[in-house]
């Protein structure tokens, strides 16, 4: 369940002459670095709904990117490119001393945890990817099919205002919210930690790498796949998504089909905030997963099974989908 309590400590860490701002709640070994969606959002809304995770005996540790929140703002356009937040993240982790990690990345986020596993494999244990994807050509074919639920003469306004660019017209204002209230949150009142987060975006980075909206990919991330590679990654990896995400189960799908080791699971009644639409279930799943991969991996592996899980299943067997050892 989030909250909001003040970070046990606020670390600035300077990254290629700019700062950065860390924080970190908790002193256990077994550290969660978490990984916010935007870009360009403050990492308000998932630190808050993770910090819990203090109490269960791990340090999490977050920060807000460069560009957001309490970190510098530079007025640079070459900055915002998924390389460089790479190497952000990767200083981060050195100047905290952070050693081998659970990697933690929503959304944005996601997409940036898959590249820095494929770039710094040796600095985790596990990988958790939520509501994200690898293959954003197959996202925004997803994001066109949300969009066609609106309904033919809704899209095609849509569709007019994007080529003419007028992004901040009203009715084009109007279904994206109907589009967020459908795919972001479905809550009718959203938490305060995603809005403090929400209040405080810099759209520099995010126009520049995804677009206006969260329906409109046209950044320089627009033909980003990773699924080719996804097979390089061999570290447990964690995949949640909701019934009604924004980036889709078929996204999520897409992902646990290239990794060797997946779980899957679905929460029912969410979109794209689960850790605020369904915590118990959330918090469940996340707290289980880290209990089974917190130790320390015996050099000889276990059989382990590829599954799809639906939050809220009660009792028996998940489905086994795959097998891999």
């Amino acid at each position: 369940m989030w909250q909001q309590v003040p970070a046990d400590e606020r670390i600035e860490v300077e990254v290629d002459g700019h700062k950065v701002v860390a924080y970190s709640y908790g002193t256990g070994e077994e550290v969660v670095f978490l990984l916010n969606g935007g870009p360009g959002l403050p990492c308000d809304y998932l630190r808050d709904a993770h910090s819990f995770l203090k109490d269960h005996g791990y340090r999490v540790v977050t920060f807000d990117q460069l560009g957001c929140g309490a970190s510098d703002k530079p007025d640079d356009s070459t900055l915002w490119e998924i390389g460089r937040y790479v190497r952000e993240t990767e200083t981060v982790r050195r100047a905290l001393g952070l050693g081998k990690v659970h990697l933690l990345g929503h959304s944005w986020g996601g997409w940036l945890a898959i590249e820095y596993a494929l770039t710094h494999p040796e600095a985790l244990k596990t990988l958790i990817l939520e509501d994200t994807a690898a293959d954003l050509p197959h996202l925004m074919s997803e994001m066109h099919r949300l969009r066609a639920s609106l309904g033919a003469e809704t899209v095609e306004m849509l569709l007019a205002h994007e080529a003419d660019g007028t992004y901040d017209h009203p009715e084009y204002q109007a279904a994206i919210t109907i589009l967020n209230y459908r795919h972001v949150c479905r809550l009718q009142h959203w938490p305060a930690p995603l809005m403090a987060s929400l209040n405080d975006w810099n759209m520099a980075p995010y126009m520049a790498m995804q677009g206006p909206n969260e329906f409109l990919y046209i950044g320089n991330l627009k033909d980003w796949n990773r699924v080719p590679d996804l097979n390089r990654i061999t570290c447990p990896v964690l995949i949640t998504v909701g019934r009604h995400d924004e980036i889709t189960p078929a996204c999520a799908l897409r992902m646990k089909q290239g990794l060797k080791q997946a779980e899957l699971i679905v929460f029912p009644n969410s979109s794209h905030m689960p850790f605020y639409e369904e915590p118990a279930a959330y918090d469940a799943a996340l707290t289980g997963f880290l209990a089974r991969h917190a130790l320390a991996m015996s050099p000889i592996l276990p059989l382990v099974a590829s599954k799809v899980t639906f939050a809220g299943d009660s009792g028996g067997t998940p489905m086994v989908t795959g097998v891999t050892s």
